[in-house]
């Protein structure tokens, strides 16, 4: 490896400690909190020199939006290969809840906290809007349209974003649910999680498709 390829290799993994440093001040304090030189100071790395790689605070989480945010369609991505759009739609689901329990800050950072207009508008050019494998959102609207030209839905379920939009939101609530109350609530008993979105995914598709759907209705195991 020579010189060149050696410091830039260094300066990726100079900025992915940045970023990792972000997400967790982020996470445990919010986006008010985290200033720059908090997060050098996270990783001791000295206040000045860490604009050399971020110029502001917003340029930073910019970045790590995007970062996420193809992590994000990178995990749900790993079910396109199923042919079944129904099936599809299942694996997507349990996909987004893993995601969400192993990253929750993540989590919150991409669905649930209104971040300032120059980071959220500026973090979205970076992707490529429509693109399934970079659009989280893209690549459920096109397994919907799948299951809609495979006849699988109702007659009056042929709207492709109101489905869509109706089976993120279902699995949205039970997350942001169980993440705001991370503490035990004694006016509610919780249920796990996956067991909860399991039977979401099949009480959705239940209402959505035809009983003669060519996938069947599989009942959570």
């Amino acid at each position: 490896m020579g010189i060149k390829e050696r410091r830039e290799r260094e300066k990726q993994a100079t900025r992915q400690r940045i970023l990792d440093a972000a997400r967790e001040l982020y996470g445990q304090e919010g986006y008010e909190a985290m200033t720059m030189r908090r997060v050098a100071e996270r990783i001791e790395y000295s206040p000045t020199a860490i604009y050399v790689h971020f110029k502001d605070k917003a340029a930073l989480v910019r970045e790590l939006c995007t970062h996420d945010f193809l992590r994000f369609a990178e995990v749900l991505n790993k079910v396109a290969r199923v042919k079944d759009p129904l099936e599809r739609l299942r694996k997507m689901g349990r996909a987004y809840i893993e995601f969400a329990r192993e990253h929750p800050t993540t989590y919150r950072l991409l669905f649930m906290d209104r971040l300032p207009a120059e980071v959220g508008s500026k973090s979205e050019e970076s992707l490529e809007q429509d693109n399934p494998e970079q659009d989280a959102y893209a690549f459920l609207r096109k397994t919907v349209q799948e299951a809609k030209d495979a006849g699988c839905f109702k007659p009056e379920h042929q709207d492709v974003e109101l489905v869509s939009q109706v089976v993120w939101g279902g699995m949205h609530g039970l997350v942001a649910l169980h993440l705001v109350k991370t503490q035990e609530d004694p006016w509610v008993d919780l249920r796990p999680l996956p067991r909860a979105a399991e039977l979401m995914v099949e009480l959705l598709l239940e209402g959505l498709t035809k009983p003669s759907s060519p996938a069947g209705l599989k009942r959570a195991r």
